[in-house]
């Protein structure tokens, strides 16, 4: 079984590779910080629960990405930042496999070209 990471790096070097006119690029949100650079941070815009993923389709179409592992489960502010992003009229996902990932982005660029 994949840890969330190597789900998530895995899904990046598939995208680039495959999708290279696009842009996939990650939330750094998680980890350890001192409270000085958590304060920092948090002044600069960093909110809890920002979806791990983000990836930037044609017409500007863009997708909120947040991996996770068979078992793992959203906190709640990761749920509540999908609330504010659907409600935005944005697309969000909780993707657990590679293969998921794939199908949500052949869907999404399907979608995208009609």
């Amino acid at each position: 079984m994949y840890q969330e990471s190597q789900l998530q790096q895995m899904c990046v070097r598939y995208f680039r590779y495959k999708y290279p006119q696009y842009l996939i690029y990650a939330v750094p949100n998680g980890g350890l910080r001192n409270s000085l650079e958590a304060k920092r941070l948090k002044e600069e815009g960093v909110l809890a629960g920002v979806a791990d993923l983000v990836v930037m389709l044609p017409q500007g179409k863009s997708l909120y990405i947040e991996m996770k592992i068979k078992g793992n489960k959203q906190t709640e502010h990761q749920k509540a930042f999908q609330q504010k992003a659907e409600a935005l009229g944005y697309k969000y996902y909780v993707c657990y496999s590679f293969d998921q990932f794939k199908a949500i982005i052949e869907e999404e660029l399907t979608t995208t070209d009609n």
